[in-house]
């Protein structure tokens, strides 16, 4: 199973950095690359502080994808 996320198209719409968003979030920015890279899985507190972030929802962020 792997995740698919969007939070790279989220922030470029808004022209935001990944230290920005990591700041926002309470991560390194490492793991936002990783996040879009889809090399790391987020626990489920940061998939919605992410969300909350782009004030949209955690389905419309990452998509399952199974293998």
């Amino acid at each position: 199973m792997a995740i698919k996320t969007k939070i790279r198209a989220y922030r470029a719409k808004l022209d935001m950095k990944q230290e920005e968003l990591a700041a926002l979030v309470g991560v390194r920015r490492e793991t936002i690359g990783h996040l879009e890279n889809g090399k790391y899985n987020p626990s489920l507190k940061l998939a919605f502080d992410i969300a909350k972030v782009f004030q949209t929802t955690v389905d419309e962020l990452f998509e399952i994808i199974d293998d």
